[in-house]
């Protein structure tokens, strides 16, 4: 809206035509409303339009999340499979620093007719397990973990938080980000925050380890 001031002329609005008529500013689109106010000053507002995010249909409002590692690539990292892959896609990935996963909670999960049969919940344990999947990612990373052909553990949670149930039709956004790491010892800790939408669901701290099968033994005896 601009503003000018003057001397007891017409103020210009938008809207329809006056009884002063209509007047084009050299855009069809364009119409201005003629109409006298009280106060010296000219106002001039433009007839544009908006495109609202109603116009748009429902299924092509909101993009995919984008695909850094699918399924196949998850497979090749990650040492987990059915039924406890708890990942479906890797949709940011920065090398050594932090990832972020996705996965796709379904009424086919194998752990919902247990928990609950009447409420389907996602349980929390399995939300820490998603998580720590994902930050595996970071962890075999090859310029991160120490050789080839290494597995990670999960050696410890600390101020872990559930903020919201995770049910059928969520999708859960995990972002895991390294804070430490102890390439001597194969030990990292990482931050895990993970999100339905903009909500916060679950939040912690993870500590694991990398090592083969026989190393594992200090960890599960």
């Amino acid at each position: 809206m601009a503003v000018v001031s003057s001397n007891c002329i017409p103020s210009l609005t938008l809207g329809s035509l006056s009884q002063l008529g209509r007047r084009s500013l050299g855009c069809p689109s364009l119409s201005l409303k003629l109409s006298h106010l009280s106060n010296s000053s000219l106002h001039c507002s433009l007839n544009v339009p908006e495109n609202t995010h109603e116009d748009t249909p429902m299924e092509k409002r909101f993009p995919p999340y984008p695909t850094v590692m699918d399924i196949n690539q998850i497979r090749e990292r990650l040492p987990h499979r059915f039924p406890f892959l708890l990942v479906d896609r890797i949709i940011e990935y920065n090398p050594g620093l932090s990832v972020v996963g996705i996965k796709n909670v379904t009424i086919n999960d194998n752990f919902f007719p247990g928990h609950f049969p009447e409420r389907p919940i996602m349980p929390g344990v399995l939300m820490i397990e998603a998580m720590s999947q994902v930050g595996g990612a970071v962890i075999l990373e090859p310029d991160v973990k120490r050789t080839s052909g290494e597995v990670f553990f999960l050696a410890g949670v600390e101020k872990v938080r559930f903020r919201k149930p995770v049910i059928p039709g969520d999708t859960l956004v995990m972002r895991m980000t390294l804070m430490k790491m102890h390439k001597r010892f194969g030990v990292a800790k990482l931050e895990g925050k993970a999100y339905v939408g903009s909500e916060l669901v679950c939040e912690g701290e993870f500590l694991m380890a990398t090592g083969s099968d026989p190393q594992a033994r200090f960890l599960y005896p």
